[in-house]
């Protein structure tokens, strides 16, 4: 979910040492010896254990182990780990969000996996590449999930649907009234406006040859972001946008006036669907619009994954549980039973995914998108880009001057919290 986008800095804790020697998933027949009789502890996302009950009893007949499935918000579980953990009652394997891993492996909270390439090649790159931490594997993708539109069909056909997001202001132009509206995005936060920051040419980090990211090279301020940023802008200062959709409560408002068949079209993401659903909105979703440009609308790519707590006594068994979970046919199986995209290559085009609009949408969206930033770094961009882009979408503030400072505490903030990596 994209609330998961703020991560909490952790404190510093001490990774316990654990030898993960010749571990490869293939290599069963030693852990099967080894592990007879143990329990290991699977921390999984709120309602969602359905999704891994069928896997989690083969390993458990196949391993001769009993493996203890616990339900807990899989953006916080992190926070859990920490205390838990050292403790001794944390769990072997547990779901993140992508964007976290970087600030739990430099907490020393995961542990690094050995898992060959062929299992590594199984995953789309956005969702691989959002475990790697220095270029080594910290856990395997379960589902991936970005912003698509939503759109009310007893008020928009899918024929009529503008083609720009340009296109879309026009048509909110004609329509909003002040109760009712067109095109509704919380355009007042980073996790959304990036995406049309990013199709004018900015971008939160810059990127090194291997691909990794640069934190010293921030784009949220140049050329393009402020041309982005501008765009946004006109869309409250032109009362297309209402003033509820700004701060804390800003996603409560653009909810309800989705279900209550007031705005025509909305920014969301798959974990809406079900709600939208139950309120029996008659919605239609497809990717983010064009920009004048001609390129699509950008968006973050978020990842779930299964990793390997840095504190697990059976390290080795709880890797090639994570391994287990995450290969193809037990993450066809959760798609069946949760509807969360699955992060595997070859499902991209299965029937049975892809006669879900959902899943279609969030597939073609990601061909636009990158995956959020996993860098601890990241941490000291949400707060000033949001407070900036909450000056612009209010008035009080030209984006270029606003986008500047948000730069700039960013920077402050990055050399005082991790120069001394």
């Amino acid at each position: 979910m994209k609330m998961a986008k703020k991560c909490s800095v952790f404190m510093l804790c001490a990774a316990v040492s654990l030898s993960l020697a010749a571990c490869g998933p293939k290599e069963s027949s030693s852990a099967k010896s080894s592990s007879k009789g143990s329990e290991l502890v699977v921390w999984e996302d709120k309602e969602k254990s359905i999704g891994i009950k069928a896997a989690v009893a083969a390993f458990e007949k196949e391993h001769d182990v009993k493996v203890k499935v616990v339900e807990k918000p899989y953006a916080k579980q992190i926070e859990d780990l920490r205390m838990d953990g050292p403790a001794g009652t944390g769990p072997d394997v547990l779901t993140m969000p992508g964007d976290q891993i970087g600030t739990a492996v430099t907490e020393g909270l995961l542990k690094k996996l050995h898992v060959k390439k062929d299992v590594q090649s199984l995953y789309t790159d956005a969702s691989i590449q959002s475990q790697m931490v220095d270029q080594k594997l910290y856990g395997l993708p379960k589902a991936v999930e970005t912003t698509v539109l939503f759109y009310n069909k007893d008020l928009i056909s899918e024929k009529e649907l503008p083609k720009t997001l340009e296109e879309w202001y026009d048509y909110s132009k004609k329509t909003a009234n002040g109760s009712k509206f067109g095109f509704l995005a919380l355009f007042d936060q980073i996790y959304y406006a990036e995406s049309v920051m990013s199709g004018y040419g900015g971008y939160i980090f810059g990127k090194a040859k291997d691909g990794s990211y640069n934190p010293s090279d921030i784009g949220i301020n140049n050329e393009g972001a402020v041309k982005g940023a501008a765009l946004i802008q006109k869309f409250y200062k032109d009362g297309l946008f209402p003033a509820g959709i700004i701060g804390e409560q800003g996603i409560n408002v653009l909810e309800s006036l989705f279900t209550e068949g007031k705005a025509a079209a909305i920014i969301s993401g798959p974990w809406n669907v079900g709600a939208f659903s139950k309120a029996g909105i008659n919605y239609g979703i497809t990717k983010l619009p064009k920009l004048e440009n001609g390129k699509n609308m950008s968006s973050f790519i978020g990842v779930k994954s299964y990793n390997v707590s840095a504190f697990s006594k059976n390290a080795e068994l709880a890797q090639e549980l994570a391994v287990f979970l995450a290969n193809e046919k037990n993450s066809k199986t959760r798609y069946e039973e949760t509807k969360e995209v699955p992060a595997v290559k070859s499902l991209a085009n299965d029937p049975a995914i892809m006669k879900s609009e959902a899943a279609r949408a969030v597939t073609e969206q990601s061909r636009f998108s990158e995956p959020t930033p996993n860098i601890p770094e990241m941490n000291e961009i949400w707060t000033p880009a949001d407070s900036a882009l909450q000056t612009v979408a209010t008035g009080k503030a030209d984006p270029k001057q606003a986008l500047d400072q948000a730069a700039e505490t960013a920077k402050g903030q990055i050399k005082a919290k991790h120069s001394g990596k």
